[in-house]
């Protein structure tokens, strides 16, 4: 977009472009909002490719718009082609059933997380949770409705958090979700507001009600920590909560 938009910009100025595609989750903004814009609809065959919308102070002439249309055409399959490639690289990090983020994307985005935590003295964040007695669950019920147990839990986690906070299936029955600028009274605050909307929810498989609750372990970035020292310490934290008597939160030492 950002070269598209440079392209044109002697044929037709402009002081900014938005884009945005809801398939994809995408939404850019560059330059200057101004009064006047022009929007258009993008699709490739069967393929929609989102909305482009040009801005600047004055209106658009009948001759620009005509020649922009014409310019779009040489936008649409590079677009098609890169949203495409957004598609697999999505899929590749997602979990088809939860629709989370996987086990594959965890280590980088902890990582980038903690380095620009640490670079900007910011407070971190990170809750482990484990589904209590699962196996339970996919013996007396089935896997169909382990699955939909897991659906669920993964939907009311996304339910309690903020839009820059991530959700990972770690593996199992086991999410991770990980807090940003938060420190760790308040992950504890949300960790336990997760526990209780997963404990007073009513899952019903097969007309009859599954009781499902969570364990949850916290912990927060500190300035010495490395990668394992800091996911370690809230994994060992949930593993306590689960010895404990399980449906509780602890908090990292």
């Amino acid at each position: 977009m950002a070269i598209f938009s440079s392209k044109i910009n002697s044929l037709i100025p402009h002081n900014a472009y938005a884009y945005s595609n809801t398939l994809f989750d995408v939404e850019i903004n560059q330059g200057v909002m101004s009064k006047y814009s022009c929007s258009y609809a993008l699709k490739a065959g069967d393929q929609e490719l989102g909305e482009l919308t040009l801005m600047r102070s004055r209106e658009f002439t009948d001759d620009e718009l005509d020649l922009l249309e014409n310019l779009l055409c040489s936008l649409l399959y590079p677009l098609k082609n890169a949203t495409l490639y957004h598609q697999a690289l999505k899929m590749a990090a997602t979990d088809q059933l939860t629709q989370t983020l996987n086990r594959v994307s965890f280590n980088d985005t902890v990582k980038r997380e903690m380095n620009w935590a640490k670079l900007n003295a910011a407070d971190l964040s990170i809750i482990f949770l484990d589904i209590d007695h699962f196996k339970v669950i996919n013996d007396q019920y089935g896997h169909d409705c382990g699955d939909s147990t897991l659906v669920a839990v993964a939907k009311l986690i996304k339910e309690n958090l903020r839009k820059n906070d991530t959700i990972f299936r770690f593996g199992g029955e086991e999410f991770v979700i990980l807090v940003n600028q938060t420190d760790l009274a308040n992950a504890e605050l949300l960790a336990k507001r997760i526990r209780i909307a997963i404990e007073r929810n009513i899952l019903v498989y097969d007309m009859k009600p599954v009781k499902v609750t969570a364990s949850l372990g916290v912990s927060s970035l500190r300035s010495d920590d490395n990668f394992d020292a800091f996911i370690k310490r809230a994994d060992n934290a949930m593993y306590k909560a689960k010895r404990s008597g399980r449906n509780r939160v602890f908090l990292a030492q």
